[in-house]
């Protein structure tokens, strides 16, 4: 039975609608400012100046025009490293999640479209990966192949896909007994047909929900790693990185990490901003 229609509903999901647009403008933003760093940084994120170390931003005293958001403890520009460690952040957070996304969906649909064995399989390995400590996969992985930008994205898509196999595993159970699967089931259609044209489209809202929450996620873990010394290494720009640089200086050079920390703060809230909105809008029940 459809839900009945009301002003309040309609309102509400026209704000949903609204910050989503917004959201994705802003994140639309960032993504260009870190596609176009080197045209927008004003100064090289690797270059060093002693004599500028540790200024504080343009508006505090001691501040130099120059250096809008203040030096870090080798001189190099904050605002430039934070423009470049967007680069690491999103191209992290997409490609983790694709990896992940690429293992979970189709191990999700073969869990709840086949039978029992294979389902009892699929289910035993997503629960003994859900419960593997993550910092202790990643050091051991890390530890085998080394620190670097693509060993993180393996990292964290091998570490993540579980997510995907068992919320889509779920879905499959309930969608492949609902008529219209069963009616195509009848006139015959194909195993892979009936998933690839039956199952999936009414999948698509749950996948990106999950994918938006996994992105936020990965960017969050990726600082994560690189704040212990296992992500990207010095000196390329990241915001993780930044904040393990900028630790011990906290208390009084509070902008080394403060302004690292707030570019994943607003990163991941307008991810999870934009994720929220595309479920309503992909949601039939959510229309109006």
């Amino acid at each position: 039975m459809p839900k009945k229609f009301t002003f309040t509903k309609a309102f509400w999901l026209l704000w949903r609608l609204k910050l989503t647009l917004v959201a994705g403008l802003l994140l639309l933003a960032i993504a260009v400012g870190a596609v176009l760093a080197p045209y927008l940084a004003p100064f090289d994120p690797l270059a060093t100046d002693i004599t500028a170390r540790l200024k504080p931003p343009s508006w505090m005293e001691g501040g130099r025009p120059d250096y809008v958001l203040g030096t870090d403890q080798v001189g190099r520009d904050i605002l430039s490293r934070i423009i470049f460690g967007a680069r690491v952040s999103l191209l992290v957070g997409a490609l983790a999640v694709l990896l992940a996304a690429a293992i979970g969906i189709p191990l999700g649909l073969a869990a709840g479209y086949s039978g029992r064995v294979t389902d009892t399989v699929i289910s035993t390995l997503v629960n003994i990966m859900l419960t593997f400590p993550f910092v202790l996969l990643a050091l051991a992985v890390i530890a085998v192949l080394g620190p670097s930008l693509t060993n993180m994205i393996i990292v964290l898509g091998i570490t993540n896909w579980p997510l995907y196999t068992r919320v889509v595993r779920a879905d499959v159970l309930r969608l492949k007994e609902l008529e219209f699967v069963m009616a195509a089931r009848a006139l015959g259609m194909g195993h892979a047909r009936l998933i690839l044209r039956q199952i999936f489209p009414n999948l698509v809202s749950a996948v990106v929900v999950i994918s938006s929450v996994l992105v936020a996620r990965m960017i969050i873990l990726e600082s994560f790693l690189s704040f212990l010394g296992l992500g990207v290494q010095p000196p390329t720009p990241s915001w993780g990185g930044m904040l393990g640089e900028g630790k011990d200086y906290m208390l009084l050079r509070w902008w080394l990490a403060t302004f690292p920390g707030l570019a994943i703060f607003v990163t991941t809230l307008l991810i999870n901003l934009l994720g929220d909105g595309l479920r309503d809008w992909l949601d039939p029940s959510m229309k109006v």
